[in-house]
Parts: C-alpha cells; sequence; structure tokens
C-alpha cells in the first residue's frame, strides 16, 4: 500500500513537470536571414518557463539574444548576427534551480547574406 502511495505521487509530480514543458507546435517561416523575424507557436513557452533561446546545429549554440515578443504560446524572435547559415535546431533553457537545455524537433534554416 505505502509502495502504491508513493507510486501515485511520483506520476502527479511528474505529470506536472511534464504539463509545464515547453513544446513548439509550429515555426514560421522555416528559413530566413539574419536580422529577420521567426515566430515559434507552442505551449509553456512564456518568460517564467523559457528564459533563453538558442539556435544550435548540435556543436555550437548560439544565444538569441533579441525576443520581440514572448507570451505563454508564441516566442517571436530575430535572428542573431552570430547565426551561421545552414540547418539549426531551436534550444530552449527552462526556468528554475535546475534549468535544462531542451533541443526541439523543429529546425529552421538559416540562408546566406
Amino acid at each position: 500500500m505505502k509502495l502504491s502511495f508513493a507510486a501515485s505521487i511520483l506520476v502527479a509530480v511528474s505529470f506536472v513537470a511534464y504539463a509545464e514543458s515547453p513544446r513548439i507546435t509550429a515555426v514560421e517561416p522555416q528559413n530566413g536571414k539574419v536580422g529577420d523575424i521567426i515566430s515559434i507557436t507552442g505551449e509553456n513557452l512564456q518568460k517564467d518557463n523559457v528564459v533563453k533561446l538558442y539556435l544550435t546545429d548540435g556543436t555550437n549554440d548560439t544565444l538569441v539574444e533579441t525576443i520581440t515578443e514572448q507570451t505563454a504560446t508564441t516566442i517571436k524572435f530575430k535572428i542573431p548576427e552570430k547565426a551561421k547559415p545552414g540547418r539549426l535546431a531551436l534550444m530552449f533553457l527552462t526556468a528554475g534551480k535546475t534549468g535544462q537545455l531542451m533541443e526541439q524537433p523543429y529546425k529552421i534554416t538559416i540562408d546566406e547574406p
């Protein structure tokens, strides 16, 4: 009985943590040049949940310094000058004492200038 109670608490805590994880559902446009605005649509994208946004090629991470809009369902950002041309994944740094880098299954293509 004690084990199943502890297990149910673990499931409840895991569900709450999972429910608050940021998740992308769409990116528009899917390509652009340095300085262009990209719009991310999703869930749990608010500032108290997503504290930083990066573009990554899996080896090199580029911090997105200019976020023009951020709500629970939208992040709009300017492609940074330091972004190298190519196909880059979006990655979030989540809030909290144990903030985590979460690479998302969405990529954008940075075009040559």
